[in-house]
């Protein structure tokens, strides 16, 4: 089961974590020779940051926000964003809407997921067939462990995070969980923007890839307690959520993905 933190070299497999996009970025890769590939994809990492983070006055979000440049001047990285930003919406009924209620636009609630989609596709296509990108919680995996086992992933109680509440074994599809017990509230419902989301303190969505599970997660916590019932109804996506008492209910689907 994977655990964040550290950096190691042993035999085949290789290990590092860097801190990108205010959280830590797992990379693992079971091979002796990926010491270049991991500094592309930490590079490939950072460059999204530096082009997408809020937090960064020279962004080009930043700058968008600030009205310096207009969207049919922007990166085609950007472009790409938006458009499955909107895509997004109007698959979850406008329940995911990168612009906040103040009227600027945060896109962090795709980028995430599309970057580590894009980070594990670049370990793919250098030749690497067995690997595991995690950052914070937003997962992209292929093939096996050292061990040549399937790689495991731990959902953590959101009310103590030291705490394993099921351990599942995706098989090489993606993972995302949104939630409010790390992050704080920093997802709101666009139909009620005004309101705190507290029925749900956590959603573990599996899905194709990590970029397919993300975008739903997001938007199925903003849903609250109604979340889980969209999981269930998208083919291919299996959901685990935890409500505000404790309480997990899981999709129809999601107990095959149960490590046993």
């Amino acid at each position: 089961m994977k655990v964040v933190g550290g950096e190691y070299y042993r035999g085949i497999d290789m290990k590092k974590m860097r801190i990108i996009m205010g959280m830590p970025i797992e990379i693992e890769i079971v091979a002796p020779d990926a010491a270049d590939i991991f500094e592309k994809a930490f590079d490939y990492l950072v460059a999204v940051d530096r082009r997408f983070s809020t937090y960064k006055d020279d962004s080009e979000i930043s700058r968008m926000n600030r009205g310096e440049v207009a969207l049919p001047e922007v990166s085609e990285e950007m472009r790409d964003v938006f458009a499955l930003a909107a895509k997004t919406k109007r698959e979850t009924h406008g329940y995911f809407d990168i612009r906040r209620p103040d009227g600027l636009i945060d896109p962090s609630g795709i980028v995430k997921g599309w970057a580590i989609r894009n980070a594990a596709a670049l370990i793919r296509e250098a030749g690497f067939e067995n690997y595991f990108v995690n950052a914070g919680g937003d997962i992209a995996m292929n093939g096996t462990n050292a061990a040549g086992e399937d790689w495991s992933v731990g959902i953590r109680n959101p009310f103590n995070v030291n705490e394993i509440v099921k351990v599942v074994r995706p098989r090489g599809r993606g993972v995302a969980t949104s939630g409010s017990y790390i992050r704080g509230d920093h997802i709101y419902d666009p139909h009620a923007p005004e309101q705190k989301l507290n029925e749900i303190v956590s959603i573990t969505v599996i899905g194709p890839d990590v970029l397919e599970a993300d975008r739903f997660a997001t938007a199925a916590f903003a849903m609250g307690e109604r979340g889980i019932a969209f999981i269930e109804q998208l083919p291919g996506f299996e959901g685990y959520a935890i409500d505000k008492d404790g309480t997990a209910t899981m999709t129809s689907g999601f107990a095959a993905y149960i490590k046993r």
